[in-house]
């Protein structure tokens, strides 16, 4: 299985929690490939500057050349439906390619959103994107876990 998470962020580098991260994905490797690509520009930092639709325009020109590519679309947005851990795995279960996709500081377009195959939410609160990239990750290596019958989920 190949898993890509694309994210509306700036490379993070060396922060607090890059190691959280790279220890799901390393956790992750037995099951899936999993990778995140964190995507931003000068058109993004301009538009976020601007408002809240040239922002939301700007997520959707970068991230819109990544949906479609035949894997299973996921967008998280906050308004759609929550799914708790069996149900996120059950969306991965019959999957060879997913990507998911966190927008940015403004959320995504309507359209972008109607593009994507699921939109899920992690919760109604909000969260920074270097901390859904976290919670994103080790959901994923549960659901992995749950899919595998590996004991991690218990």
């Amino acid at each position: 299985m190949k898993i890509d998470i694309y994210v509306i962020d700036r490379k993070s580098g060396n922060t607090l929690y890059e190691p959280l991260i790279e220890h799901y994905l390393k956790s992750c490797r037995k099951f899936a490939d999993v990778k995140v690509h964190e995507i931003f520009d000068r058109q993004i930092a301009k538009a976020q500057d601007s408002s809240m639709e040239a922002a939301r325009r700007s997520y959707t020109k970068a991230l819109e050349r990544y949906m479609g590519k035949g894997a299973l679309d996921i967008v998280l947005d906050p308004a759609s439906r929550q799914v708790d851990s069996y149900g996120f795995a059950n969306l991965l279960e019959n999957s060879s390619r997913v990507s998911f996709f966190i927008g940015g500081a403004y959320g995504f377009e309507k359209n972008f959103i109607d593009k994507s195959n699921k939109s899920i939410s992690l919760g109604k609160i909000t969260l920074s994107h270097k901390l859904v990239k976290v919670v994103l990750a080790e959901q994923i290596f549960r659901a992995l876990s749950i899919i595998n019958g590996h004991p991690y989920h218990k």
